[in-house]
């Protein structure tokens, strides 16, 4: 077996506003086995500034993968660990080569029985341009939709009580995403105004790293808290134990590609249940090869909830899609 990677550069069709700034393409790597005519394909999806393994020794435990790539799981894991995105992209690769085609969990879904309900993303930006995404989305059928806070949130606020004047909670769930973007006072009083507009959740309202304070917002919250970077670069299964007895949030929100892949999102799908924590699955940025993997193993976890699942029409150079998106369910085609 053969293993080598690509560096592609994804670029947004638009700036895409997040409240840690604007982002105006989208670095990954693309990871190709091969043995004899079977070849199987994955997508190492780091993140910069975000991913645990976003460091400077990046390629280079890339190109130690493929030199080792022959190597026992157990073996290549325990040596990944600190590299989640490599990781998940040696995950998908070997399911694909399994498979083949572009499969990676065969079900209903990639059968073309089944459909994935998502939500639709909103991202920052002016309050014009806000709008614009809302009417968009709403015109297709989406009846959550998440947008992205914590930049001006007098405006954001305002935009989600016209939002709730027009849709009851029971027409339009509305999620929102601060990504650590206020700090613990204003978190108290946002946490009230978003629990008097009936929102369903928002996720991360304080920088991750501080499991005291975001304990204490968490015991008293009036509207749910979600956990997401503040899952990323814990390995240790009893440090995940420890975070969740600590914060017991609501809700966690898993992105494979940040969480150490399939098996790091299993685990803590399945600690989070074990003390009836809530989870939904998120992507993040990926390009068209690892949304596809993402989306078929979504389906694989049977969570009726709306999931935070991209559509891939973000980039103008994406590679060709798996996926088809008819109002707010998402399909595979067949």
């Amino acid at each position: 077996m053969e293993a080598s990677y690509l560096r592609y550069l994804l670029q947004f069709k638009r700036p895409s506003g997040t409240s840690r700034g604007v982002l105006l393409d989208k670095e990954t790597f693309i990871l190709e086995i091969s043995e004899g005519n079977r070849k199987g394909v994955g997508e190492c999806a780091v993140f910069r500034g975000l991913s645990f393994d976003d460091r400077p020794d990046y390629e280079e435990k890339l190109k130690w993968l493929c030199e080792n790539i022959e190597k026992d799981e157990d073996y290549l894991k325990e040596n990944l660990k600190e590299f989640p995105s490599i990781w998940f992209g040696y995950e998908q690769a070997m399911l694909n080569f399994r498979y083949g085609s572009r499969l990676y969990f065969p079900s209903e879904f990639t059968d073309g029985k089944s459909s994935i309900t998502i939500n639709g993303l909103i991202w920052m930006g002016d309050v014009d341009y806000m709008q614009e995404q809302i009417q968009e989305k709403l015109e297709k059928g989406f009846h959550c939709i998440k947008l992205k806070i914590g930049v001006n949130w007098k405006e954001e606020h305002s935009i989600l009580r016209k939002l709730r004047e027009k849709f009851s909670e029971n027409q339009l769930e509305l999620r929102v995403d601060a990504n650590g973007g206020f700090n613990k006072d204003e978190a108290v009083t946002v946490l009230q105004q978003l629990a008097d507009l009936h929102v369903h959740s928002i996720e991360q309202p304080i920088k991750a790293g501080d499991w005291n304070a975001m304990a204490d917002l968490c015991m008293k919250t009036p509207v749910p808290i979600a956990l997401d970077e503040e899952l990323i670069g814990i390995t240790d299964p009893e440090k995940k134990k420890i975070l969740l007895a600590t914060v017991m949030p609501q809700y966690i929100i898993l992105k494979p590609a940040l969480v150490g892949g399939f098996k790091g999102s299993d685990e803590w799908i399945s600690l989070a249940e074990e003390r009836n924590i809530g989870w939904w699955i998120t992507s993040a940025l990926e390009s068209n090869i690892g949304l596809n993997a993402i989306a078929q193993y979504t389906f694989t976890k049977n969570n009726p909830m709306p999931q935070g699942l991209g559509t891939g029409a973000l980039f103008v150079n994406n590679f060709e899609s798996g996926l088809d998106l008819r109002n707010e369910q998402l399909w595979f085609k067949k």
